[in-house]
């Protein structure tokens, strides 16, 4: 498991206007969005340590804006606005201070957190004078500055003392937000850890939705209900699968509940973010993304002669390395020997075009083939009935297990015979198919 921490964006999509009038929308250096908003609103002439307090604000500001995808989550295409009424001041093309660019360019990515919390801090604030609200007063801190104090002092004089703040946040492309597929019964990873998480939560608020169980981020008959549920009272199309809208629409009613834009934040905690699946996957490294790995550059090499065809186990080992740097070369990816979040896309892709124009000469093993999802409970359909198949044959020389209709449908006695193999083989016991006991499943077929 492992924490996601924010991660600082190379860039900021700006909306330059109010959020629902017709503007322009650009792509600005996250560094340089700051450097810009800083020049637009304080005075180059005020102390550093006043200047230091409000760009730590300006940052976080911005930071929560993104993190917590307050307007791609309300339907817009941009990340923040240009107004200062809704958000921060961006003037397009101004010039900029060169001492206050001096100090963003030391903070630009620290950031300020709550105690216990993980998410960039909401840093309301007002110039002090023309407007006063509850959080920072940008003239009050040049008062509190000419007085010793210190950046953080300055700040938890407005925010509390239980605010600290995150350095050295990574900086890179945001990998979070809707992954840019659906949602549904079978998929696995850390997005339907996240979309099962904030279900359980938006359900305290709307106990209609029923708990999600267990942590495997395995797309389950039990999410499956959670969303159609969600859906019903949303007024969305009720699918029962987690596509674009109804990502973002979750997302909307899991910050609302916790009021992560608000300085009252209900707040997000380390282990709500603790997540399975890694974002890069290399050397040493076991589980089962490697294993997921290590099946689709398997199946991949059996018809590419580019792809080595290495012997593999559950680890992350040299062989699995040069596998993955001939599969980086072949489709022009950085040739690290490491899976990164853009590489498993690609090798997602080129499995999912592979099971679909398969060399007819080929043709014999394709049902063999793994579809690309975990199969479970309550899915029905012809890869059930192919799994089903396997089991088939598998029954007729093993009377131990249960016995399975071949119908297309993962009842009852499929998930009992599916457990039954899991526990004679060493698998884990969840009545889950995942590749490597497909491969398994398929194998015992054959005797």
């Amino acid at each position: 498991m492992a924490i996601r921490y924010p991660i600082v964006p190379n860039s900021i999509i700006v909306h330059l206007g109010a959020p629902n009038t017709a503007a322009e929308n650009i792509s600005v250096n996250f560094s340089d969005y700051i450097s810009n908003v800083a020049s637009s609103e304080l005075y180059p002439t005020w102390p550093v340590n006043s200047l230091k307090a409000n760009i730590y604000a300006i940052i976080s500001f911005a930071m929560n804006r993104i993190y917590n995808e307050w307007y791609k989550s309300k339907g817009y295409n941009f990340d923040i606005t240009s107004s200062p009424v809704y958000d921060q001041t961006y003037i397009k093309d101004r010039a900029i201070y060169e001492n206050i660019n001096n100090i963003v360019q030391e903070l630009f990515n620290d950031y300020v957190v709550k105690s216990n919390q993980i998410q960039p801090y909401f840093t309301s604030y007002c110039d002090g004078r023309k407007k006063t609200c509850n959080g920072l007063s940008q003239w009050g801190s040049v008062d509190l500055a000419n007085n010793n104090k210190t950046p953080i002092e300055i700040l938890k004089y407005y925010y509390g003392n239980d605010i600290s703040i995150f350095k050295d946040a990574p900086v890179g492309e945001n990998q979070y937000g809707f992954p840019g597929y659906t949602l549904k019964l079978g998929s696995p990873g850390n997005p339907v850890m996240e979309i099962q998480r904030d279900l359980n939560r938006i359900r305290i608020n709307y106990p209609a939705i029923p708990e999600i169980p267990g942590n495997l981020g395995l797309y389950d008959s039990k999410t499956d209900e959670a969303v159609k549920k969600f859906q019903e009272i949303f007024s969305l199309p009720i699918t029962g699968q987690v596509d674009k809208a109804t990502w973002y629409k979750i997302k909307y009613i899991y910050t609302s509940v916790k009021k992560l834009f608000d300085l009252y934040s209900e707040g997000l905690t380390p282990q709500e973010v603790d997540f399975l699946y890694k974002d890069e996957l290399k050397y040493g490294d076991t589980g089962i993304q490697v294993e997921y790995v290590h099946y689709f550059l398997n199946t991949i090499s059996f018809i590419d002669s580019d792809i080595p065809n290495l012997k593999t186990n559950s680890v992350y080992n040299d062989n699995t390395k040069t596998m993955v740097m001939a599969f980086q070369k072949k489709y022009n990816l950085p040739v690290t020997g490491i899976i990164t979040y853009s590489d498993w896309k690609v090798l997602r892709d080129v499995y999912d075009k592979l099971l679909k124009s398969y060399p007819s000469i080929y043709s014999e093993f394709v049902l063999e083939l793994y579809p690309d999802y975990f199969l479970t409970y309550g899915m029905s359909g012809d890869d059930i009935k192919r799994l089903q198949g396997f089991l088939l044959k598998i029954c007729r020389f093993d009377k131990s297990i249960p016995g399975v209709r071949v119908n297309g449908v993962f009842d009852e006695l499929t998930e009992s015979s599916i457990k039954k193999l899991q526990n004679d083989y060493n698998f884990d016991v969840n009545g889950i198919v995942g590749p490597l006991l497909w491969k398994k499943i398929v194998e015992l077929s054959k005797r």
